[in-house]
């Protein structure tokens, strides 16, 4: 058996979920995946692509180490468990890799990890470091520490924000079924898959899957961290958890049809190599990557950041900005919640309005509000409740200083994708 060689080294994220890695009854590690998950990050390590691992788990290993049956309600005590958990879950992937001389290292995120600008960057450098090394990252939620003001709210998120920071080309998600379907399988026996995906905006598939009762997520979180990652320009893969060889054979198919410049959004069934035998891929839905990714920054102030408040601004404004303008306390109708200078906010865009408007009254406009982006502000709520709808040269009177003639500038402003989604 002959070993096909990388045609270039790739960055691969895979996402495994706790009820991937963890029997849902017995709450025992499944050492069967995770030594086929070792054995699979091990071989395209020696193809020389890069392997980060997103894994749950915490918690459900604890719960085996206490002998508890369920997961409880309480926080303090699912943090407690997630701290048991992750020390006998990081030893147990250690070792398997350790089989195979492989290091793993631990990086454990909240969202407060990477609000800085700085510290997001500093991750990036570190993942960087490690790859340079040889090391394979092992990445989940810090459970023990996160509140809901800061999670990600599942790994499947947190997944896709780890594959845009490492500029991934593959985030594969793991999951109990195939791929996606036109309906759920288990119930409708006329589901077909669906295996590749353009427009998640066109998906009529049912993702009311409601995941494991160890784990966040369901079939919705994945198709979230999809568009995530898609607009990242991170081509994302759903396949089966029960079959982790999947991943290297998808891979090399992929390569392979890129090799034979074909469109990587082609059907698993269509080329062919060059003695004539088909290229076959395992099942599989394949979300492919914008042709235009958004830059690292721009997806760092959309996602890597938590929206503190919102700011209401006109069409005109909404204009300029897109013009490449930074945004002026006049473009600015109405100020939401309560946000300090340089914390993140939503931008809502509302059409013409009337005088009743400005005064509050959202009724009165020629269309509905829409959410279009993110801005890190350099005035506080109360400061751009006073300025709003004036003129920058109004500022100084009515704050009793200018720090700034704009509410926002544009580099720190970020738009979502065409449709409001990235």
């Amino acid at each position: 058996m002959t070993t096909t060689m990388a045609s270039k080294p790739l960055t691969i994220v895979i996402k495994l979920g706790t009820s991937s890695i963890v029997d849902e009854k017995t709450h025992e590690p499944i050492l069967s995946i995770l030594t086929l998950i070792v054995e699979t990050a091990a071989k395209l390590r020696r193809e020389g692509h890069h392997v980060v691992l997103v894994s749950s788990g915490a918690v459900g290993v604890g719960l085996r180490r206490m002998d508890i049956d369920e997961r409880p309600k309480n926080l303090p005590r699912i943090q407690a468990l997630a701290a048991v958990g992750q020390c006998r879950l990081m030893s147990l992937w250690d070792g398997l890799f350790a089989h195979l001389r492989l290091p793993v290292a631990q990086i454990l995120l909240t969202r407060n990890d990477i609000a800085d600008r700085t510290q997001y960057i500093n991750a990036q450098n570190t993942f960087a470091q490690l790859f340079e090394m040889g090391v394979i990252p092992i990445v989940n939620e810090n459970d023990t520490l996160a509140v809901s003001e800061i999670k990600f709210g599942d790994n499947d998120t947190l997944s896709a924000i780890t594959a845009a920071m490492v500029k991934a080309d593959y985030l594969f998600l793991m999951t109990d079924v195939d791929c996606l379907y036109t309906a759920n399988p288990r119930s409708n026996p006329d589901a077909r898959p669906i295996e590749v995906v353009h427009d998640i905006a066109s998906i009529t598939a049912d993702v009311s899957s409601a995941g494991s009762s160890l784990g966040t997520g369901g079939m919705s979180t994945k198709i979230v961290a999809a568009r995530l990652g898609m607009s990242a320009g991170v081509t994302t893969v759903i396949t089966k958890s029960s079959k982790p060889g999947n991943i290297h054979a998808i891979v090399q198919y992929l390569q392979q049809i890129e090799g034979h410049d074909t469109d990587a959004s082609a059907d698993t069934s269509s080329p062919e190599t060059s003695s004539s035998e088909p290229l076959t891929a395992p099942l599989h839905t394949r979300f492919i990557a914008s042709e235009r990714p958004i830059q690292s920054r721009s997806f760092w102030l959309l996602h890597g950041l938590t929206p503190h408040g919102t700011l209401y601004i006109d069409q005109g404004a909404y204009i300029a900005l897109q013009n490449k303008a930074s945004l002026l306390p006049a473009g600015v109708l109405r100020v939401d919640g309560h946000f300090g200078q340089q914390e993140a906010v939503r931008l809502v865009v509302v059409g013409r309005v009337s005088a009743d408007s400005l005064n509050g009254d959202f009724l009165h406009h020629d269309q509905e509000p829409r959410e279009v982006g993110r801005a890190l502000v350099n005035y506080g709520s109360l400061e751009i409740d006073r300025i709003k709808g004036h003129r920058s040269t109004q500022i100084g009177s009515l704050l009793g200083y200018a720090d700034s003639e704009y509410v926002a500038f544009r580099e720190n402003i970020s738009f979502f994708q065409a449709d409001g989604h990235t």
